[in-house]
Order: C-alpha cells, then structure tokens, then sequence
C-alpha cells in the first residue's frame, strides 16, 4: 500500500511501553485461547469480552516496564496504521456525506503492549484487535500480526494490518448507525446458537465495511494488497480457526464466520463499494 507521505490520523494514542496499572488479563495460557477465539479481528467487547473474563475469573494485576522508546520499526509500524487510520476518517466522512446518513463521528485508535484498560474493559494483547463501542476506540497490540502470520498461517504485509483497522473501523460504523445496539437487543431474547447467527452477521458487515473502504482507497492499493487481505481473512474463519485448534468445526458456536463467508463479503465491499448493499442478516438468519 503506498503511504508513506502522506496525512496521519490525529486520533491516536500510542501507549506501547506505557505502564497500565489497574487490572488486566494476563496473556496465554488457556484464556488467551478462548479470549483469541472469540474476539479475533475484534468484534465488540462491549458485547461479550467481559462476561469471558468473568467466567474465567483471571483478572489479576499486572505491571508493565515503563519504556518509551520505541524500535525504528515500531515507529514505522506506527505511523503506518495512523495513515490507515486517515483514510478510512477521509472514506467514511464522504460515505456518510454522500450517503444523508448524518455526521460521521471518528473513533480513535489506541495502540498497546501486552494490555490495556478501556471503557469495557481490561484486556490483553491475547485478545486480539477489538473495538470498544464504551469509548469509540480501537485497540491494536501490534504483535497480533506476527502471530496472524505465524500461528495462523497467513500472508502477512501491510495490507492485512489495513483490512483489520478497516475491519474493527466497520463495528464503529456499526455503532453509529444503530446497529450494534439492535443486535445487542435481538440477542437477549435468543438462544446461544441464534444469537451466535447474529453476532456472525456482524461480524461479517464488519468485513464488508472493510471492503468498501478499500473500494474507495484504490488508489493507494499496490499489487498484492488484496490478496494479502483474502488470506488474513481466510486465516481467521471460525471454521478455519477450530480445525487447527481441535480439529474438527462446530458451526453453532461460530461467531465470527467462515473463511470464505468472509472473504465473499469483504470482496463484495470491494467490488461495488455500496454501503447499501451491506444487509448480512438476511443471508445469515434465513
């Protein structure tokens, strides 16, 4: 993805190194498993991050060193996402514009070491991505992408680190629109599978956002950009994800959905850029 040069997003915070103080989980161990499961590439951790760490009762105190001095390529990596960041403020500011769908709101990004605190929440880089509708932040631990890669087999690149801002910006536009709260409704009167279909539709919005951001962003796509986007998402399907982890799928407990669910709904953002053609709910709840 061409970049460097370019506008950054004022909308951050950068907290690598930074002590947390306060309460967190702990990283790895059996949590951070389930932790990575459920809240991969983001969904909303207002909606079941904390009820996880309850269940599991692991909130313990952990200190981090306070050390601001970052890397070369922390620095790097950093400004990258704030031009990501940029443009999807730039995209989505013209979409709502365009669109009558009122003034859009922009989030903020925080990024982390090993754990933050937020407005749903403690949380630690186990969980991976995750926006927070409580503060309308973005949260990223940058070393997800190095385990995206490594454990869970995809590309890797710049591109996939953009579909996944792209992605967790999608359930704030979510958030903004009414959705998030619709859905949070609909899913207390439902059984754990059916609301599992509906966190699945929005998941899979999140990813047609995603999509439809980068429609609008062509021009700054580079030769294998997209593919390195197909393979993130394929990666981190629910199908995908509980073969490697217990070889074999259970589709009620999907949350997410599956690789190719995600890969035909972000291409179809890509493909049209239409926000209004972003109805997942009909194709999921059918």
């Amino acid at each position: 993805m061409k970049w460097k040069g370019r506008r950054q997003s004022s909308n951050m915070e950068d907290r690598r190194g930074m002590s947390t103080g306060g309460k967190v989980v702990a990283g790895g161990g059996a949590i951070g498993i389930i932790i990575l499961l459920l809240q991969i590439f983001g969904g909303e951790t207002g909606q079941n991050l904390a009820p996880v760490l309850e269940q599991f009762n692991q909130i313990q105190q952990v200190e981090t060193l306070q050390n601001g001095q970052l890397t070369e390529a922390e620095v790097e990596i950093g400004e990258f996402v704030a031009t990501v960041f940029a443009d999807t403020e730039d995209v989505w500011n013209k979409i709502f514009r365009e669109n009558n769908l009122g003034t859009y709101k922009e989030p903020k990004m925080v990024l982390f070491t090993n754990s933050v605190q937020t407005a749903c929440g403690g949380a630690s880089s186990a969980s991976g991505p995750f926006y927070c509708p409580g503060d309308h932040k973005v949260y990223m631990d940058m070393s997800f992408f190095e385990e995206l890669k490594t454990r869970f087999g995809a590309k890797g690149g710049d591109f996939a680190i953009a579909y996944v801002t792209a992605h967790e910006v999608g359930h704030h536009v979510q958030t903004l629109l009414g959705t998030s709260n619709k859905v949070r409704q609909l899913q207390q009167n439902q059984s754990k599978a059916e609301a599992n279909k509906l966190s699945v539709a929005m998941e899979l919005q999140a990813d047609f956002y995603a999509g439809v951001w980068a429609y609008h962003n062509k021009k700054y796509l580079e030769p294998g950009d997209i593919e390195e986007a197909l393979s993130a998402a394929n990666a981190v399907g629910d199908d995908a994800i509980q073969k490697r982890m217990q070889g074999h799928v259970v589709p009620d407990s999907f949350t997410h959905g599956t690789s190719q669910q995600r890969i035909e709904w972000f291409m179809k953002g890509y493909q049209s850029g239409d926000i209004r053609q972003h109805d997942t709910f009909s194709a999921i709840l059918q």
